[in-house]
């Protein structure tokens, strides 16, 4: 099955590899459009499918990954030659060829949508392997996607999805050679499958944000910011804030500042932290959870309207389970006696986990700003801003992206927000320094369609013909030519049974 799939996508992308931009801006339209049409509904699936999250913000996710997209990368050209006269160097794009797309339970559509996109956008096939929680609204989603892209002139097969995905059979995906690189989303143990596979892999690391507020920060903002970007999809996104670091000098007048979020008691939190974390491990059941779900099941007591839990612990130690992600609204709570020491703690909390991700900062003092962003281990920090939507670009001017690279600190080769440029390379035509250089207005080795893009001339699950061997379009010879190419695939098959 697995090397069907890989085949039918190879076949696609040799074919997309030749579309020029006016036909790939139209198949990444359609699919866009469709996307956005289907946010809500795809989000109310997701939250039905996992048990957790809010379809509301899956649905805002959602809109955000389809025409925020379009709107995003609108007028860039990932297909045409550039040409550069005064270094003398012409740029072809070169698409990667066959993306392998892991997408995570949490975050399940909006990650098929952005990379569904992506791939559009710079010309790849893209084969999709959802989460198992979210299998079965991930694989509706990347079928919409696929029919409205080839419904709008895409080759077949240019997006597939793997319906019942299993190890076994991912691990295969990620070891076959037909895979040109593979865009994983997830949990460390499936990031370190992908770069072990031995194809190019762009992988994520966890997140852990540390969020500093010090005493010159606007505080009512800061508090709302906070409380909104915690309880966001209950915390589900990996750039959600994980532990408070707040300055003594302001932190009893945030906490009061902070509506819909309740302060626990010492003996709360006990509690709290050992329904959490049993044994010191974080219980998988509370991923997505609403606040009250959760003070409930440690015997709390909270107000309704209840959104954030905040936790308030004294070291950030590695001992200590609250200063470790939580993909749920508990936010851990660390007072310091200044920002300089605010700086350390956040250090600190990040190298327990969630190094090279994200941080956040609430602060107007520029020289405090500088010193926190040169000194915390991450790529990307948000500055008064939620980080939820400020770390994945939604409510600042960093890429949109689901997907957030974690670079050398990580253990990533991606560094940023994962971008349409990062799934093509580049062909550089680099003329002798003292020799003239060439006029190439106007010239694009790439065209669109003419008609109907022929079918797959092969099932998914049938066993493929070499790549050296295959031809590119059978179908366009006409009905004889496939009939014979069936015909020998038939032949093949039986000859390679014989000889087992």
């Amino acid at each position: 099955m697995s090397n069907g799939m890989l085949r039918r996508a190879q076949w696609a992308a040799r074919a997309f590899a030749g579309y020029d931009r006016a036909a790939v801006d139209r198949i990444v339209a359609a699919a866009g459009e469709v996307a956005a049409r289907n946010a809500a509904r795809y989000a109310e699936w997701a939250v039905r499918e996992t048990g957790f999250g809010v379809a509301e913000h899956k649905t805002l996710k959602n809109v955000a990954c389809s025409t925020g997209l379009l709107a995003e990368y609108a007028g860039h050209d990932y297909v045409s030659p550039r040409a550069d006269a005064a270094t003398k160097t012409v740029s072809v794009p070169r698409p990667a060829g066959v993306v392998l797309a892991l997408t995570p339970s949490t975050n399940p559509v909006a990650t098929v949508y952005f990379k569904i996109l992506l791939a559009l956008m710079t010309r790849n096939a893209i084969v999709v392997s959802p989460h198992p929680m979210a299998k079965e609204c991930c694989s509706d989603a990347a079928r919409t996607l696929a029919e409205a892209a080839v419904a709008a002139g895409a080759p077949d097969g240019v997006i597939q999805v793997v319906e019942d995905p299993r190890l076994p059979l991912i691990e295969e995906l990620m070891a076959d050679p037909l895979v040109s690189v593979i865009v994983a989303t997830g949990g460390t143990p499936v990031v370190r499958a992908a770069h072990r596979s031995g194809n190019p892999a762009l992988g994520v690391g966890p997140g852990n944000v540390p969020v500093l507020v010090d005493r010159t920060a606007d505080l009512e903002r800061a508090a709302r910011l906070i409380v909104d970007s915690k309880s966001f999809d209950n915390s589900i996104l990996c750039t959600n804030e994980s532990v408070l670091i707040v300055e003594d000098a302001v932190a009893d007048r945030l906490v009061s500042l902070m509506r819909g979020a309740h302060p626990l008691s010492a003996g709360e939190t006990g509690r709290l932290r050992e329904t959490l974390f049993p044994g010191g491990v974080f219980d998988p059941r509370f991923v997505g959870k609403d606040a009250g779900w959760i003070a409930g099941q440690a015997g709390i007591r909270v107000p309704a309207g209840t959104r954030v839990l905040l936790a308030p612990f004294d070291l950030a130690v590695p001992e200590e389970p609250l200063a470790h992600e939580k993909l749920c609204p508990v936010l851990g709570v660390l007072r310091v006696p200044s920002a300089e020491r605010g700086i350390d703690a956040a250090r600190a909390v990040l190298r327990i986990a969630g190094a090279g991700h994200s941080a956040a900062i609430h602060s107007t003092d520029p020289r405090t700003i500088m010193e926190f962003g040169a000194a915390v281990p991450v790529l990307r920090v948000s500055v008064n801003a939620g980080n939820s939507l400020g770390g994945s670009g939604v409510h600042t001017n960093l890429p949109i992206s689901m997907t957030i690279g974690t670079g050398y600190a990580g253990g990533s080769s991606a560094g940023a927000n994962l971008q349409p440029g990062d799934l093509i390379n580049w062909t550089r035509l680099a003329y002798h320094v003292d020799a003239p250089f060439g006029d190439f207005t106007g010239l694009d080795p790439w065209s669109s369609p003419e008609g109907p893009v022929p079918r797959y001339p092969e099932p998914s699950n049938a066993r493929a013909v070499p790549a050296a061997t295959a031809p590119a379009t059978p179908a366009a010879a006409g009905p004889d030519a496939l009939r014979a190419e069936i015909r020998r695939l038939i032949l093949e098959e039986l000859a390679s049974m014989a000889r087992r």
